[in-house]
Order: C-alpha cells, then structure tokens, then sequence
C-alpha cells in the first residue's frame, strides 16, 4: 500500500470523525458538513496532485481545503454585558427598575424557554438574555 493510500485514507477517517461532532441547528450543521466534505475532497486532491509532480496546482488545492476547514468552524463571537445599559437588560428582560432578583431570574426563565436555542430560538437571543440577567443581578 503506498504512502499515498494511506494519506487519502486518513483525510476520509477525519472528515467522518469531524462530520460526527456535528451538533447545531440544521441550517448551520448543513453548511458545517458541505464545507467539510468539499474540503476533504479537496486536500485529497491536492495530496494527489502533489503526488503525481503538479506541486503549485497541488499546493492551491491543498490550501483551498484547509481554508475551507478553518472557515467553516468559525463562530460568532457572542455579545457581553459589558456594553449593556441598565435600561438595555431591564428592556429585554421586561422587567421594572425595582424587580427584584427573584422578579429577575422569573422573567429570564420565562424568555429562556422560548429564546434557548434547543427550543427553537438563536443563540444571540439567549446569550443576550443570558447577559442582561447576569448585569441586573450584579448591580
């Protein structure tokens, strides 16, 4: 078996072992594996390419691949409270300027149950709301 066989061989055992971890919504997780596979498929080329003497060819293609792997495991990056205003949190929450923390931690369970992302919401709305309890229980 050559060495070439077994480079091809491990690309395809990656590619299955990254497509298993895998664990999003549908829209996202279906990007996820696309990316994944046209970049398995493209640094398997690229190892092919670079085994038969087209190095600049196989180069690019390898190097397409492993962007397109870097790209497609990119996360945004979520909002802080940092940047949240009294006004801002209690807004989102729904809650008055004298709730208290029990008032507080009612209204972000309530809005979690719907906004969580398991339940059918995004992640930006949880982590906001996420946010906005931990700034008006740290006051």
């Amino acid at each position: 078996m050559s060495p070439l066989w077994l480079v091809l061989a491990a690309i395809a055992v990656w590619a299955l072992v990254r497509l298993g971890r895998q664990g999003e919504r549908a829209g996202r997780g279906h990007w996820r594996i696309t990316a994944t596979l046209f970049s398995a498929v493209m640094i398997g080329g690229g190892v092919l390419a670079v085994s038969r003497g087209s190095w600049l060819f196989g180069a690019g293609l390898i190097g397409a691949g492993l962007w397109l792997t870097i790209a497609s495991r990119q996360r945004a990056v979520a909002p802080r409270a940092e940047g949240m205003t009294d006004s801002e949190a209690r807004s989102l929450l729904g809650v008055s300027a004298d709730a208290t923390k029990a008032e507080i931690n009612a209204a972000w369970k309530r809005l979690m149950a719907r906004a969580h992302p398991d339940q059918g919401g995004t992640q930006g709305l949880a982590t906001r709301l996420n946010a906005a309890r931990d700034y008006l229980l740290k006051r």
